[in-house]
């Protein structure tokens, strides 16, 4: 038997818990204030635009739907922008994030002329580094939270960088960095670019979160496009299982910025030859969605609205906790709640404060005091400070 994954863990205790008040607050997925599964009203609008359209269901490209590709990497990378404009981009569908990170550990793994390993932050989405290790990539880590301080390490981060060997490859999280809602500052960004390029390294984006963050699409995707302004040839991993809901849809897609359309062609070659043994070629419905969201004018404002929408509920949420926190007499500083951004949050607490809140308050999280933001709702957000005073004063 291997062991159970951690995060599905949880939920699978959640469920066996018989106290009403019970929270699970481990799912990565976005909840609506009364704690259920949230359908877009931008999906269920393309959903029906789809079905008028009366669509077969036959196989898509190897590489996925081209319209997808196209308004997928324009969505990263600006409508105007110069990279689409000039075809310097391979972009294919992939299996949402999951599925793009691992088309790309394993191109890497095949083609990166430098050093094999992958440099990760302390700490980073859990499933990073198995997939790398899958696709026979090294992990190495450089230094990104601060557990004192409950946020960026900026310095920590700079010296680290400065250490990796040159022409190594760097993963780095565009927005909404998970586990830790903890990102760097625009003007932090510029230094970690410009180290980056001095030292020769190649950057990976992943992001998951591009208009869930902020609420704002273009905001959230600044990490991206400043580093291709600054020179750089990136990888990109892009997914809307967040911000559109589409979590079981799996639709995403995986990018490279090459320096030459010839370039770009040979790589989309190879990446071909890389997906079609893995899954041969991708799901068209989740795709379709997001096209039809994506390239129809009134469906993607509705869209636009509802990224917004889900980014402040969040925020709100956030606001409420720290301040009911305070009501509960608090004397610990929660101000990382509200400096963090996007569905996840690090707390602070210790795995014994943890567990005290699983055991005594029917609080479900991750051990290492991870909670979901969307599970928090303004019915439950009182218990939740009451429990977490409780347990941590």
């Amino acid at each position: 038997m291997g062991p159970p994954d951690p995060i599905l863990g949880v939920t699978e205790a959640f469920k066996r818990d018989t106290n009403p008040k019970k929270m699970n607050l481990g799912v990565g997925a976005y909840r609506d204030d009364n704690g259920k599964p949230f359908i877009l009203p931008s999906v269920k609008l393309a959903e029906e635009e789809i079905q008028k359209k009366n669509m077969d269901k036959e196989y898509s490209p190897i590489s996925g739907s081209p319209e997808f590709c196209k308004a997928t990497i324009n969505l990263a990378l600006g409508e105007d922008n110069e990279w689409t404009k000039n075809g310097l981009n391979a972009t294919v569908q992939g299996i949402s994030g999951t599925g793009s990170l691992r088309i790309g550990t394993s191109f890497l793994s095949a083609f990166f002329p430098g050093n094999k390993d992958l440099y990760m932050p302390t700490p980073t989405w859990g499933n990073h580094v198995p997939l790398a290790k899958h696709a026979g990539l090294g992990v190495k880590q450089y230094r990104y939270y601060d557990p004192k301080t409950c946020g960026f390490d900026f310095h920590g981060a700079l010296q680290d960088i400065a250490k990796i060997p040159e022409r190594s490859m760097i993963l780095l999280h565009a927005c909404a960095h998970n586990p830790t809602g903890v990102d760097p500052k625009p003007e932090q960004w510029a230094e970690m670019s410009k180290v980056i390029k001095e030292k020769k390294l190649f950057p990976f984006f992943d992001m998951a979160y591009q208009g869930f963050a902020s609420g704002d699409i273009d905001k959230d995707a600044t990490p991206v496009r400043m580093f291709l302004k600054d020179g750089h040839q990136i990888a990109l991993s892009q997914s809307y299982a967040k911000n559109m809901g589409l979590y079981g849809e799996r639709a995403g897609a995986f990018s490279l910025i090459c320096s030459s359309k010839e370039e770009a062609a040979a790589t989309m070659s190879q990446l071909k030859i890389i997906i079609r043994p893995m899954y041969s070629n991708p799901p068209v419905t989740g795709a379709r969605i997001a096209t039809e969201i994506l390239t129809t004018p009134s469906i993607r404002s509705q869209w636009l609205k509802d990224v917004k929408g889900m980014a402040d509920r969040i925020i709100s949420m956030r606001q409420l906790l720290r301040s009911n926190l305070a009501k509960e007499g608090s004397s610990r500083d929660w101000a990382h709640i509200t400096d963090q951004i996007g569905m996840f949050c690090f707390t602070g607490m210790a795995p014994a404060q943890v567990e005290k809140l699983t055991k005594d308050f029917s609080v479900y999280l991750t051990k290492d005091g991870r909670i979901s933001v969307a599970g928090i709702t303004s019915k439950n957000v009182e218990y939740l400070a009451h429990a977490m005073h409780q347990v941590t004063k």
